[in-house]
């Protein structure tokens, strides 16, 4: 999927709950706490395959800090949908973790409780990350790091940033013709589409998913899927596909995207911070940079993705869950932690200020995120997906542009109605 999940947390939340355990002055010990009486003994933290080996370390070492039992459980597949079911028939866990966009649709279906986070907690937070986890003036995540696609250059192969699309598809036509690569560009697409990497260029070509309203949320009445904009902006897509350009393949998908760049095939690569790491061992000099817009466009926007921790509403133990994610995942060194198990902008702006100086890539990618959205959280953001992603797919292989936006208006208007 498009947004990673953090790596290894172990480390820090042991860290954090450390310090929290070691505290001076009269602060009464963990186990006489309210939320550990109330607990009935038993917290259950759903997670998926990469977050569960990392917290059962954890969870052992809470536990016996907090005098409850912590119990990590996996999900390997479905992690929203099955958390959904489990929640409507009593057997869902106390804490769920996952993407900031799964929030409108665990609303809806009674999954999850606002989290009481202090005005002083709240202020902590970047300010989009906190936008991202409330929905109708309610917050109701903890968020731990956030993130956003960016260009990731190879400077052996492309010295400077392209400063349009037009630039970067003149620059990898160059070197291919002087057989220094062989794709213009490395940006997800794939036979069935991806609207998460596109979205930077669609914005810039004057698409839209969803306008907002005058408090800033969006709103589902008005799609722009299927308005005139949207197929001007596919037109600019198409001409870069495999009937124009070539710059996008349906060949680039998110299986071979990274490991494309990293091989030296192209000098462009759209992606996030969870590319670093291959792009480092591969040894490449690189940089980093926005997506550049079309000339004469809008800007180029991404999505700005967050990831959160979430208390769940049937859960057996909703005090000891709402303790753990208010004042167990707000704490600075807990984010720094999280930040170095894998390094992606933190969401606790303290925690960011700390690392930022130690870490130029963090900041280019900021910066690249500095014109971003919020991805839509909202429920009807569902059924943008698979249409949309369908349609690009289609229309970057040659498809014709009006019929195809026509088809997936019509497709996404059906499921939000």
């Amino acid at each position: 999927m498009r947004i990673r999940t953090a790596g290894a947390v172990a480390a820090a939340l042991a860290l954090s709950f450390a310090t929290t355990a070691c505290g001076g002055g009269d602060e009464p010990a963990a186990t006489d706490s309210p939320a550990a009486k109330a607990a009935g003994g038993r917290l259950v933290i759903w997670a998926d395959t990469k977050r569960t080996a990392a917290l059962k370390p954890f969870a052992d070492r809470f536990g016996q800090e907090n005098g409850v039992t912590v119990e990590v459980q996996e999900i390997a597949d479905e992690q929203q949908t099955t958390f959904v079911t489990a929640s409507q028939q009593g057997s869902g866990p106390d804490v769920m973790v996952g993407a900031h966009d799964w929030i409108g649709n665990l609303v809806q279906n009674g999954a999850i409780d606002p989290v009481q986070l202090s005005a002083e907690q709240k202020a902590g937070f970047a300010e989009i990350a906190l936008k991202a986890v409330t929905l109708n003036g309610q917050v109701y995540g903890v968020p731990y790091a956030m993130e956003n696609i960016a260009l990731i250059r190879n400077t052996d192969l492309a010295p400077q940033a392209p400063s349009t699309v037009e630039d970067l598809v003149a620059t990898g036509k160059r070197l291919m013709a002087e057989k220094k690569a062989s794709e213009i560009l490395c940006l997800q697409v794939g036979q069935n589409g991806d609207a998460y990497h596109l979205y930077p260029l669609y914005t810039s070509a004057g698409g839209y998913l969803f306008g907002t309203g005058a408090n800033g949320d969006y709103d589902p009445k008005d799609l722009g899927v299927g308005k005139p904009a949207s197929v001007a902006a596919f037109d600019k897509i198409r001409a870069l596909g495999e009937k124009g350009e070539g710059a996008l393949k349906r060949s680039i998908g998110g299986e071979n995207s990274i490991a494309t760049f990293t091989a030296g095939k192209c000098a462009f690569l759209v992606s996030g911070p969870w590319a670093i790491t291959d792009v480092k061992k591969a040894g490449l000099r690189y940089d980093i940079s926005p997506v550049p817009a079309f000339t004469g466009g809008k800007p180029a926007t991404p999505f700005v993705g967050v990831q959160a921790f979430y208390a769940a509403a049937k859960g057996k133990n909703k005090a000891l869950a709402q303790e753990f994610v208010a004042n167990y995942l707000t704490v600075p060194d807990l984010a720094v932690a999280l930040y170095r198990a894998e390094p992606r902008p933190p969401a606790l702006t303290a925690a960011f200020d700390q690392v930022r100086a130690e870490d130029e890539d963090l900041v280019k990618f900021q910066e690249a995120g500095r014109n971003g959205v919020v991805l839509p959280a909202i429920p009807e953001m569902a059924a943008i997906w698979d249409p949309f992603g369908k349609a690009e797919a289609a229309i970057i292989g040659g498809a014709d542009v009006a019929t195809t936006v026509d088809a997936a208006a019509r497709t996404i208007s059906g499921q939000i109605r």
